[in-house]
């Protein structure tokens, strides 16, 4: 019997990266949902590629095109209409809409899907109590899908966290991993841009450049695996061959490796628990033999140094470091501050006490974090930048 799918966030890298893997199988999958933001033309080629009746897109001007380029399709414009749509759980969904704008869908959904497989951080970084409530009342297997988090599961194997000695996760360094401190006054837009091993967005491949990626992985680590943030580090590791490596209690140290090619966690997780063969390439024994593990330089990577200061638990804190970041990370992309002041306002801003605060208070719902997105987002607006 046809698995069956829904993909959320379908015209974005990783969305695209699962349809470019189901489009070669559609003996075993049947793709009952696309969903959009503004990309209507990705979405409509995709949904002819993959014979997908049912799209939803956000977009207005993208919901008329649609409505009236083909009146076969099911064309929707928001999240409402899932009741509509899946009347029984479908197999897996792929959650990959970017931003805290994929909180809302990803809750929803849940309760619709057996297994759904999580790209969107920001969900799990922000909301993490409220989708596990709605994962253990609703019986729903989850999947992590960066390729740290997905190594780490795949490590662990349903372990006891109590089993677990310590964490490393790895990070490239993006483009600046071997630039000289003294240079970084005259980094540009487009050097950051230029990520050494991953095709990413603009938006991600900044916060790659700055590791704050990297804080947030650690962020969403401790909240899926349940454990302590001194158990997690972070390792830069610049070929990213080495995903994860975890350091057992019993003296055993499991390291997962794989090229750097996000089609091959998602390609695992589509057909998990089944064993199917991925064509990957062979064993790169010379980035084995030069894996260039190191401790991450906090003189260049001083936002490192948030997880530092964290709270054990979840609260609201982590929606304002994130809507602090991506407004700076955006001034930086408008070429409105430079590389280094984006790092030092993101450190400064991050700990004032209006923000600090929020440390002490747990999301209740999703009101509470889009809430909190306005105000902090209209606090940034007030300072001057």
């Amino acid at each position: 019997m046809k698995k069956k799918i829904a993909i959320l966030g379908s015209t974005g890298s990783i969305g695209k990266s699962c349809v470019d893997i189901l489009r070669n199988d559609k003996k075993n999958f049947e793709v009952i949902l696309l969903t959009a933001n503004k990309n209507y033309k990705e979405l409509y080629k995709q949904s002819k590629l993959l014979n997908v009746k049912n799209l939803i897109i956000i977009d207005k001007e993208g919901f008329n095109f649609l409505k009236k380029k083909n009146k076969k399709l099911n064309i929707y414009n928001d999240y409402k209409c899932l009741d509509k749509i899946l009347k029984k759980k479908i197999d897996y969904t792929m959650s990959s809409i970017t931003g805290l704008d994929g909180l809302k869908p990803t809750l929803n959904i849940i309760e619709k899907t057996k297994t759904i497989a999580i790209a969107n951080k920001e969900s799990i970084i922000c909301a993490w109590n409220l989708i596990q409530e709605k994962l253990i009342k609703f019986k729903t297997e989850f999947i992590p899908i960066d390729s740290e988090h997905f190594s780490i599961w795949s490590l662990i194997n349903n372990q006891k966290k109590e089993n677990i000695e310590k964490i490393y996760i790895t990070a490239s360094g993006g483009p600046f991993i071997d630039l000289p401190n003294k240079k970084f006054d005259k980094i540009k837009l487009s050097d950051a841009l230029k990520h050494p091993s991953w095709r990413m967005g603009k938006k991600i491949t900044i916060d790659s450049a700055t590791l704050m990626n990297k804080v947030f992985e650690v962020i969403e680590a401790k909240n899926i695996f349940n454990i302590n943030y001194k158990k997690i580090s972070i390792l830069t590791h610049p070929k990213s061959y080495v995903h994860a490596i975890v350091k057992f209690e019993n003296g055993l140290t499991k390291i997962l490796a794989h090229d750097p090619d996000m089609k091959i966690p998602i390609y695992n997780s589509l057909y998990s628990p089944e064993k199917k063969n991925y064509k990957s390439k062979s064993l790169n024994f010379e980035i084995l033999n030069q894996l260039n593990l190191k401790k991450v330089d906090l003189i260049k990577f001083p936002l490192v140094k948030i997880l530092d200061n964290l709270p054990k638990y979840p609260s609201l804190y982590e929606t304002a470091l994130i809507t602090i970041n991506d407004y700076l990370v955006h001034k930086f992309l408008a070429k409105e501050i430079n590389f280094k002041k984006l790092t030092k306002l993101i450190n400064k801003i991050s700990n004032l006490k209006e923000f600090q605060k929020f440390k002490k208070i747990k999301p209740k719902n999703v009101d509470d974090i889009y809430r909190l997105r306005e105000y902090v987002s209209s606090k940034m607006n007030s300072f001057s930048i």
